[in-house]
């Protein structure tokens, strides 16, 4: 019997996602460089889903890539791709100029499509000569111009220009001559303040600094026009035959070759004419499958280095993270947990207090070892000095290094070598999976007495990164209950190869017990909906793209299971429809990008409530090791619910999303305005207090 169910695509649901951002961008209620941050995400997010998954269907055309999908599919995927993202680009613009305008209004003027006032003319074309001019290396663009390769995530100015006629011959015919120049990025910044004017300030892409002065970059021709290009490649790493022992090599040979990687996108100003764009392609093989229309400003994700000449007054104000009186009075990090579990919210609470436990870990006599797994890590990051440190102080410390993680690879690479010729002991990444567990244990000596004392567990949504920690918001455990601890080594037994078949008295982990013990749970619900009970589920997570888990969803709620979903990016659940008519979908963006994933079920009041590091994705549930874990302290466990709750009541930044994807807000008018993030805050600042 053919499935009557229902599903979006994964892309164009991701793209949907990506056009909530920009309606941030929109909102003349955000502070002015809040807006322009948001327009900067965009752009960055849009850069990776071009290098990602655009590479990926690309890859499947040409008989790179070998996944489910076939041609066709792709085919008809990537066509629905460009056309949404050609409609999202008109609106980008049109967004951006309105982010302009009211830049102006705050007295700073961002240079656009003109030459510089007379009373800057002097001022750039000195700095071209000084500052830029010596980095230009512009070449001839031929006909099927096989010598010329365009790097990714750069900026190009393409040039078409004639050559001067001669005095004696002003009649003589002309040709078109086209040039390619790449945009010093690395020599000097994209934003250039100028001196300010009768109390304006004023501000210029150096793009354009290099366009007000391209006569003398080419003093024999006379320039015709002058439009910005840029193009993406696929950036993933295939591993063909993955090993233990050669996954460093291999990682090392593909990041080389990720900068010239296949091409997956041709961005180009869509002012352009077409018989100029036609010229670039042909020069270029360029296919009109890989275009997508841009504007005059490419690479766009540069706006967040924007100056503020006008400092914090035109930025978000972000609350600074909170301290934990119990944690501060108690002191030790170690003797805190021994006494109670202990819940942290980043980034409304401080990081700090990890590191703190770490550092006291290190220096503790009777902390004998130190296992943490390594997915994304900031660069210099704190948690690796201490982890350096407690092997320096002769704990025995494993940090389980996953080097597949996208765009971090090579900081992974690095940190790890570093923390090997400290003592620590590394564990790679295991063939053909991922680990995206956020999981440490801290091991303690027995006493003299022989009494056991207590290990501690730290399980978190997010990864031991303090940089990303005051910007996603994630939610962490610590807790010495020693069942949970058990089930912790075992994943690390799991990941030294100790053990393949573990069995988990508390947590969930994929590949062994998570997928199982969610399709019990919703069963659970959907039984006491029979029996006359209420059916309640609530999933925050961050993609949800299974279709064996929606198909599960999909069924409770025909059974009359009531479930709320708040899904930050991708959802290919529809809703609106027979047999989802029990089930909502809430999107927030905020200043705090929504990162934790929290599963609840009502379970007839008992109320079994999961943090994960997992989304609901094919991937995370089949191709990874991860981690859910319940929060069984009752204090905890009602903040972590009255959250979701805060959340779900959220009317300012929240959207449904309809069975169009569309991005409907929740706003409606008479009723108290509910900003979660700014709720979340003050909700734990008052639990504390």
């Amino acid at each position: 019997m053919e499935n009557a169910y229902q599903y979006f695509n994964r892309d164009v649901s991701w793209l949907s996602f990506n056009y909530r951002v920009l309606m941030e961008a929109e909102n003349s209620s955000l502070p002015i460089y809040e807006r322009i941050k948001f327009l900067s995400i965009y752009s960055s997010n849009m850069e990776e889903f071009y290098e990602i998954r655009v590479a990926e269907h690309r890859g499947v055309i040409m008989k790179k890539n070998y996944t489910e999908e076939s041609s066709a599919e792709a085919e008809a995927t990537l066509a629905e791709i460009t056309c949404e993202v050609n409609r999202q680009q008109q609106e980008y613009q049109r967004i951006y100029r309105l982010v302009i305008a009211d830049l102006e209004r705050q007295g700073i003027f961002l240079y656009q499509d003109s030459h510089p006032e007379p009373f800057h003319e002097a001022f750039v074309r000195d700095f071209f000569n000084e500052e830029v001019f010596p980095f230009l290396a512009p070449v001839i663009i031929q006909k099927d111009d096989i010598r010329t390769f365009i790097r990714d995530r750069r900026l190009y100015l393409v040039i078409r220009m004639m050559k001067k006629r001669r005095k004696e011959n002003p009649e003589e015919n002309f040709t078109y001559h086209y040039a390619l120049m790449k945009i010093p990025y690395s020599k000097v910044p994209r934003f250039i303040e100028l001196p300010c004017h009768e109390g304006k300030h004023y501000i210029m892409f150096i793009d354009d600094i290099i366009r007000a002065n391209l006569s003398s970059v080419f003093p024999g021709y006379d320039i015709d026009s002058c439009y910005n290009i840029k193009i993406s490649r696929d950036a993933d790493i295939y591993l063909d035959d993955e090993t233990s022992s050669s996954i460093v090599e291999n990682i090392r040979k593909k990041l080389k070759k990720r900068k010239i990687g296949a091409l997956s996108r041709f961005m180009y100003d869509m002012a352009m004419p077409q018989d100029f764009l036609d010229f670039l392609c042909n020069a270029f093989s360029i296919g009109k499958e890989d275009l997508v229309m841009g504007g005059r400003y490419n690479n766009l994700q540069d706006l967040a280095k924007l100056p503020n000449p006008r400092g914090k007054e035109l930025e978000q104000q972000v609350p600074a993270p909170m301290r934990i009186s119990y944690l501060d009075e108690m002191g030790s990090m170690i003797r805190a947990v021994k006494k109670q579990d202990v819940f942290l919210h980043f980034p409304y609470q401080s990081f700090d207090y990890l590191i703190r436990l770490l550092m006291e870990a290190a220096f503790d006599p009777t902390v004998e070892e130190i296992k943490i797994t390594q997915y994304r890590v900031a660069e210099n990051s704190a948690v690796i000095n201490t982890l350096v440190s407690a092997a320096q102080n002769g704990k025995q410390v494993t940090v389980f290094v996953e080097l597949k993680a996208r765009f971090d690879e090579e900081n992974n690479m690095s940190t790890a070598e570093r923390m090997k010729q400290a003592g620590i002991r590394i564990i790679y990444s295991i063939p053909g999976l991922k680990v995206h567990a956020k999981v440490a244990v801290i091991l303690r000596k027995d006493t003299e007495s022989g009494r056991k004392r207590k290990d501690i567990a730290y399980l978190s949504t997010g990864n031991f990164n303090e940089k990303t920690a005051r910007i996603y918001s994630d939610m962490a455990l610590l807790t010495c209950n020693p069942e949970i601890v058990e089930d912790i080594n075992k994943v690390f037994d799991v990941l030294e190869e100790k053990i393949t078949s573990p069995h988990f008295s508390h947590l969930l982990v994929a590949r062994f017990n998570m997928v199982p013990e969610l399709e019990r749970m919703i069963e659970r619900e959907i039984t006491h909906v029979r029996q006359g009970r209420k059916g309640r589920i609530i999933l925050k997570m961050n993609g949800l793209h299974d279709t064996h888990m929606i198909d599960c969803l999909y069924r409770a709620s025909e059974c009359g299971v009531e479930i709320d979903l708040i899904v930050r990016g991708i959802c290919c659940l529809v809703p609106n429809q027979p047999y989802s008519r029990n089930i909502r979908i809430t999107r927030i963006v905020d200043m705090f990008l929504e990162h934790s994933r929290v599963w609840y079920f009502y379970n007839d009041g008992v109320e079994d409530l999961y943090l994960a590091s997992a989304d609901w994705m094919r991937r995370n549930l089949n191709r990874r090791i991860e981690t859910a874990f319940p929060i069984l302290d009752a204090s905890i466990k009602r903040t972590v619910i009255d959250i979701l709750h805060i959340q779900l009541q959220d009317n300012v930044k929240a959207c449904w999303i309809d069975e169009h994807l569309n991005n409907v807000f929740k706003q409606q008018e008479g009723i108290e305005p509910v900003r979660s993030q700014m709720a979340i805050y003050n909700y734990l600042k008052e639990k504390d207090s």
